[in-house]
């Protein structure tokens, strides 16, 4: 049967799936299956086998090829970090302090003037003596595990367009995030919490939900945000336990309505609206219970909370090694609302507060993933949507506090890492030229970024599709190479 609204003809199955972001269709394909009722068919091309029968959209399925990772959490730097402040030192800024670099200034987002020396110590570290900013001094321990891409580079040195590129491989148009294209493809392991969570405390960054946005993938895909600057519970997630039956009463209660919904059905026939409901009950039931103990960081032993350190970071962090340990895909960890490490004024004084705040989280994470044997299995990715300039911003009325002593935006050349599952550890890949300005030697843009995680991840990311608007649309949608010198 088909529903005609002004001409445009949907089907009852695609009323349901572009309703509510597609959770009427998760309820009723739910329903379906648990009661044996749902018939096998063809998938999209997401899976290594394509003549599987299809159930929970978050079912847990099987990649393409023999995964290095099973999971990933990103912690964002939103914003834009310094490279050449924390993992990039460029000796010869020191050479040309407060004199023009002799070569144009890159054109960036706003107007640069001489070279501007990090006023941060750099120190070798481990047994690849790979060189890393007295920022990080904790993060810096397990520099033999990490992969140091010092040549990466973007699109444009706004953040806008830059935040939509690294987080979902298209800096204009809607396009789903790269947490929603993996739960997509492999599902979850644990269907009581999200496939996909990203956390932000003190509220949105720059872009919104558009970061985690599941775009035309069902609704089901897209990331879950939690404000992570709360401490309680309650606060954390809003309505996690009931205030006014106890969890046994509560279990009576939803069985006393699944009976009147059934009864209610036997006299109607089947309705997918009601289905759906039946369904949203029942998750939203197993989801309270097990996010309430997912997110509580209080449980943990006195020593891990110390290892982490306190302030909001370090409890998110915590969270998503928890998160992590109980099956979640993809966990998102952003450091705060806006673009906090977006520093055109007094760099120095606040890109030591912010790495101040996350630097122990972040070694203690590492320490936590290995020692309950996740690390190897779990993709740790270490970034923001762009660098800075090693050149110092100048002075511009409503752009800037006029101190001449920040950084702009720097597309064309930026540092992340990569720790964990299947990632080549100990090394530095790539490089930028002598002052930090472009990506020299071995760049590498976004989408061979997005293509080497997904190959992490078990996929080829010119075969992990999803067919919209007549068209098969990927992550990396037309670019992209892996970057096999990354992978272990």
């Amino acid at each position: 049967m088909s529903i005609d609204a002004g001409g445009c003809s949907l089907t009852r199955r695609e009323l349901l799936r572009r309703s509510g972001m597609g959770f009427a269709m998760l309820g009723l394909t739910g329903v379906l299956s648990d009661n044996g009722r749902l018939l096998a068919g063809p998938v999209q091309s997401n899976s290594a086998e394509p003549d599987a029968g299809y159930k929970n959209p978050l079912a847990e399925r099987p990649p393409h090829f023999a995964a290095k990772a099973k999971r990933v959490i990103h912690l964002f730097m939103n914003g834009g970090p310094s490279h050449v402040d924390t993992f990039d030192p460029k000796p010869a800024l020191q050479k040309y302090a407060g004199q023009n670099l002799p070569m144009p200034n890159l054109a960036t987002e706003r107007k640069t003037g001489a070279a501007f020396p990090s006023p941060f110590k750099f120190e070798k570290y481990g047994e690849s003596g790979i060189e890393v900013s007295e920022l990080f001094t904790y993060t810096a321990q397990h520099i033999d595990d990490m992969a140091v891409i010092r040549s990466m580079h973007a699109d444009v040195p706004n953040h806008e367009p830059s935040l939509l590129l690294m987080n979902c491989g298209e800096s204009r148009l809607v396009r789903p995030s790269m947490g929603s294209w993996l739960t997509y493809g492999l599902g979850t392991e644990n269907l009581n919490l999200p496939g996909f969570i990203a956390m932000v405390p003190g509220g949105y960054p720059i872009q919104e939900t558009q970061n985690w946005q599941s775009a035309f993938l069902p609704g089901v895909y897209q990331g879950t945000y939690v404000n992570t600057q709360h401490a309680e519970i309650d606060k954390l997630i809003e309505n996690v336990r009931n205030q006014w039956l106890p969890h046994d009463v509560q279990r009576r209660q939803l069985d006393a309505l699944a009976a009147l919904n059934k009864h209610h059905k036997d006299l109607r026939g089947s309705d997918p609206a009601l289905d759906a409901r039946i369904h949203s009950f029942e998750l939203a039931y197993r989801m309270q219970e097990e996010a309430a103990e997912a997110f509580d960081v209080s449980r943990e032993p006195k020593h891990i909370l110390e290892s982490y350190g306190e302030g909001t970071q370090a409890r998110q962090m915590l969270i998503a090694r928890r998160l992590i340990e109980r099956g979640v895909r993809f966990v998102q960890v952003w450091h705060g609302q806006g673009q906090p490490w977006d520093n055109h004024d007094d760099i120095e004084v606040n890109h030591k507060k912010l790495a101040g705040q996350c630097d122990r989280a972040i070694g203690a994470l590492i320490s936590d993933l290995k020692r309950l044997g996740l690390f190897e299995e779990t993709l740790i990715i270490w970034g923001g949507e762009f660098g800075r300039t090693p050149t110092v911003e100048l002075p511009q009325a409503g752009a800037n506090a006029g101190k001449i002593n920040g950084r702009d935006h720097n597309h064309w050349g930026f540092t992340v890492w990569l720790a964990g599952g299947g990632v080549k550890g100990g090394q530095t890949y790539g490089s930028t030229d002598e002052f930090g300005f472009r990506a020299a030697e071995n760049p590498v843009h976004v989408h061979d970024l997005h293509a080497t995680i997904l190959k992490l991840m078990g996929f080829d990311h010119e075969r992990l599709t999803y067919r919209y608007a007549g068209r098969d649309f990927r992550l990396t949608d037309v670019h992209g190479k892996v970057i096999d010198d990354l992978i272990a």
